[in-house]
């Protein structure tokens, strides 16, 4: 048999076709062996990531509470639980026609209770009676400042005013610090002003008051609605306190400053009201506070309010007496001899 040259290079082909196909799977598995290898290798190859430590602060919960508020004396007696026609705010009132000396309304009226800077008014009444120089300068001292309450002043250690401008100021404007120097410089001192205090108001018969300083400051300082009111007529006598206490306004010269105060009491500025006198008052034991001597529907009326809640409604318990006096309808008033004409002959 000859050699065929064709067949053979065909079966060449065939075995070489075979042969490539066989190592395919081979190549294959060793090409993704090496691309394992080469994946893994470059995962060593990263640098490790670095830790960092986040802070977390956590947010603090502030939570706003409101102390409670402190209770006046009258609160706490539950006077506060007293209704009257009037439907007034003030635990205590008293209204009285001051020419006839009869009380048109009252509510708690011996109801003893701190009565704040209404002290002011006594402690006027002493330095206006006492006749002393009103032009003598005094000195704010640091026995001045408040140490009861700690309120504030714009009266520095130091300022010098007369007698008479820290009068004003102690009445018009309840300054503290112009009423205790006023007690301070008095001639025997603060002690002996305080003792004299008490015995002005046991010569006018107010059995129910006693003072321990000349602020008001204290809440040992207490009176009754009575007592106030006699008090009332009394200083308003006095031409000085009417004016002092009245007053819309004041202008003190500090140093090179200007000090402008105004009155504590809205009312002298309204249109409506005829104040003769007047004085506010208060410390939280008290409550809002106001005695007054006003004309209402041509009659001299005296009005005392304490331990009032809120901050205005003093204003607003005398707006509501002055509404209910100019309703008051006035008799009219009869000769004796017209009504002997009117009476029938027997």
């Amino acid at each position: 048999m000859g050699f065929d040259l064709k067949k053979a290079t065909f079966l060449c082909w065939v075995v070489g076709i075979a042969s490539l196909l066989a190592l395919a799977p081979v190549n294959a598995a060793t090409a993704k062996r090496q691309s394992a290898s080469a994946s893994k290798a470059s995962v060593k190859r990263a640098p490790p990531a670095k830790k960092v430590k986040v802070a977390v602060r956590k947010r603090a919960s502030i939570r706003m509470v409101s102390a409670p508020a402190k209770l006046s004396f009258g609160q706490m007696a539950g006077l506060h639980g007293a209704h009257d026609a009037l439907d007034l705010k003030s635990s205590v009132a008293l209204v009285m026609d001051q020419d006839t000396h009869e009380v048109l309304f009252s509510k708690n009226e011996s109801a003893v209770l701190p009565i704040a800077s209404i002290t002011k008014l006594m402690t006027g009444v002493l330095i206006s009676e006492a006749k002393l120089p009103m032009d003598e300068v005094i000195a704010v001292s640091q026995a001045d400042v408040d140490t009861e309450k700690g309120s504030s002043s714009r009266l520095s250690v130091g300022t010098e005013l007369s007698r008479g401008e820290l009068l004003h100021l102690a009445l018009m404007a309840s300054e503290n610090r112009a009423a205790h120097a006023l007690g301070r410089t008095y001639p025997g001192g603060l002690a002996t002003f305080v003792s004299l205090m008490n015995a002005k108001a046991k010569m006018l018969g107010m059995h129910d008051t006693r003072y321990v300083e000349p602020t008001g400051l204290s809440s040992k300082n207490q009176s009754s609605a009575r007592d106030l009111a006699t008090l009332v007529n009394y200083a308003y006598g006095d031409a000085t306190l009417r004016e002092y206490s009245t007053s819309t306004g004041y202008q003190v010269a500090v140093g090179r400053r200007t000090l402008q105060y105004n009155n504590t009491n809205r009312l002298v500025k309204n249109p409506a009201w005829e104040i003769g006198l007047q004085k506010t008052g208060y410390i939280s034991e008290a409550g809002q506070c106001l005695v007054m001597q006003a004309k209402v529907a041509g009659r001299k009326i005296i009005m005392v309010f304490l331990d009032s809640a809120g901050k205005f409604s003093r204003l607003g318990d005398a707006e509501r007496v002055r509404r209910w006096v100019e309703s008051i309808p006035v008799a009219p008033k009869v000769s004796p001899l017209a009504s002997n004409e009117a009476a029938p002959k027997v």
